[in-house]
């Protein structure tokens, strides 16, 4: 981390870097996670020029700018990301951009820290998958129409109307995500993945969340903590356990051998997108698309 934070001081400060983002007149924004990156186009549309940092399956605890990150951030009108320590090894460049005066924003700061569950993994002292409930991204949606309106004040009526549009089918998705729980009986309503990225899912929707790697990737589940979790699933009868796109799967596999070994059986119900949204140009690749995905693959799996 080191090394990039010098490579942006040279970059800024003596030579400046090459700028690869259309001059078309629009903000040129660099967003973090994919989650960010969609929602910025939700709102913007053509009038941005947005490009994300990470792509699918690309797990934001554990990322680390790039040479061409530095070149994209060093570019930006507009730095978006997820904040509470989501991006850890990031915390370092999103400082050095502030004081290079280029406008850093966490998604995060739209919400009362008082609705936020807390986290002893995360420096923030705050778990950061806010995303997960619906309610919360609604609120961030509103923050990030009213930051590019500050901005951009000549677009400032489409960024709201795209933004109302955006908010009416948020609503679309919680309505219909409860309806779809509302399947399942509340006794099978546990949900056991690789890491604790569903707490807010869980508080939102009426799930118990169980993460065998606790809520950052960047900690590893031990021998007993296998153990722990496997014999919770059998306690509970829990049909199926699940991988997440951007975590290995070998840490699962190993939960299930481990029930498996005990004359038990647990299936892995499916693959859910935690940290990141699925590949672009697909379903998943869209927050409403990922959610959808994820609940209907819970609820399949656990009835």
């Amino acid at each position: 981390m080191k090394k990039i934070v010098f490579a942006l001081s040279i970059c800024l400060g003596l030579f400046g870097c090459k700028n690869t983002t259309p001059d078309n007149g629009n903000l040129n924004i660099v967003t973090t996670t994919t989650l960010i990156t969609d929602l910025l186009n939700q709102i913007g549309g053509d009038r941005l020029n947005v490009q994300g940092l990470m792509g699918s399956g690309v797990d934001p605890h554990l990322y680390k700018a790039s040479a061409g990150d530095v070149t994209k951030l060093a570019n930006a009108d507009l730095i978006f990301y997820g904040g509470l320590h989501l991006e850890g090894k990031l915390v370092d460049v999103f400082e050095k951009m502030e004081r290079q005066n280029i406008k850093t924003i966490a998604v995060s700061d739209a919400l009362d820290k008082n609705t936020l569950i807390g986290s002893e993994y995360f420096a923030s002292n705050y778990d950061p998958h806010i995303w997960f409930d619906v309610q919360n991204w609604e609120l961030i949606t509103t923050f990030v129409v009213q930051k590019l309106s500050e901005a951009d004040p000549e677009n400032k009526d489409l960024f709201e109307e795209n933004g109302k549009n955006y908010l009416e089918k948020l609503k679309v998705l919680d309505a219909e995500i409860k309806s779809i729980i509302e399947t399942l009986p509340k006794e099978k309503r546990i949900l056991v993945t690789a890491h604790d990225a569903f707490n807010y899912f869980g508080k939102a929707y009426g799930f118990e969340v169980v993460g065998l790697q606790g809520l950052s990737t960047a900690t590893e589940a031990g021998v007993q903590d296998v153990q722990n979790l496997s014999n919770f699933i059998i306690e509970n009868k829990i049909k199926a356990i699940f991988v997440e796109s951007s975590v290995p799967r070998r840490t699962i596999e190993a939960l299930q051998a481990a029930v498996n070994s005990k004359s038990q059986h647990v299936e892995i119900g499916g693959t859910l997108y935690s940290d990141a949204l699925g590949n672009a140009g697909t379903a998943e690749g869209t927050y409403i698309g990922m959610f959808k995905y994820n609940v209907n693959t819970i609820v399949n799996a656990l009835k």
